[in-house]
């Protein structure tokens, strides 16, 4: 494994009955980038990103994780509470409704704090300091910081979010259409937070979004899926401006609706 990869999937193999969604999947992910995932619905991309975040358990394949330190875990066999650890310190996943990655019924403080003290924060008064802080980085005012979440528009709920999972500076984050349902001007916003925190950060990242708008101003390597394969891949700029494989030139054309 390259020294530099954070992340490497090998020959990832996902099914459900008949149905192939994910075939031989391989990919490297390196720190402080974001790589797009594309393609229409059913094209298999939310699908391998759930067997990548350890969502879902491949028929074969592996995902290699390495941490600061270099050790080196496979995520397909590794156990639920090594999971659940690995997603409360090095990963995070940010969802397309905020609320599934949300404590709708504790306060937006609440919601950052609860992060810090699963790595074993428990003074009050920092953990509090630290909430209002990154509050104000996702550009919401810290006063609002006993409010609940409910309380918050679709747009501060998503920045909420994310403050939340970024908060323990995690090496890794995956989103899932993290500005589905957005308006336009809202989606700019949200995606200028995010790119500006994972250079900050230096986190590696993996979108999938059917928006190719969202891919051009964020990614900077693209993946095309079709029927679970991945038809074309490279840099996103020369990916969509210069398209190889027919069913790329489709989608960038908008022939297909993905």
């Amino acid at each position: 494994m390259n020294m530099n990869e954070i992340i490497k999937i090998t020959d990832l193999t996902k099914s459900f009955g008949n149905i192939i969604a994910c075939s031989s999947i391989t990919l490297e992910v390196y720190p402080g980038e974001i790589v797009g995932i594309v393609g229409e619905s059913g094209s298999g991309k939310t699908t391998l990103l759930k067997c990548a975040s350890g969502l879902y358990k491949p028929d074969s394949g592996e995902v290699i994780f390495r941490s600061d330190d270099n050790y080196v875990q496979n995520i397909c066999n590794i156990s639920e509470p090594n999971l659940r650890q690995l997603m409360r310190t090095d990963w995070s996943f940010i969802h397309q409704n905020p609320r599934d990655g949300l404590r709708m019924n504790i306060s937006a403080g609440g919601n950052i704090g609860e992060k810090l003290m699963a790595i074993g924060n428990r003074h009050y008064g920092n953990i509090r300091e630290a909430a209002a802080a990154w509050l104000e980085k996702v550009e919401i005012d810290s006063s609002r910081i006993d409010e609940l979440p409910s309380n918050f528009s679709g747009g501060m709920q998503q920045r909420l979010q994310i403050a939340r999972c970024l908060i323990t500076e995690p090496k890794l984050i995956y989103m899932d259409e993290p500005t589905g349902g957005l308006d336009v001007s809202v989606q700019a916003k949200i995606l200028d937070l995010i790119k500006k925190l994972v250079e900050e950060l230096n986190i590696a990242a993996v979108i999938v979004t059917h928006d190719l708008g969202v891919v051009r101003l964020l990614a900077d390597r693209v993946l095309v899926m079709k029927d679970g394969h991945i038809v074309e891949q490279g840099i996103t700029d020369q990916v969509l401006d210069d398209p190889h494989h027919a069913y790329t030139q489709l989608l960038v054309s908008s022939i297909i609706q993905v």
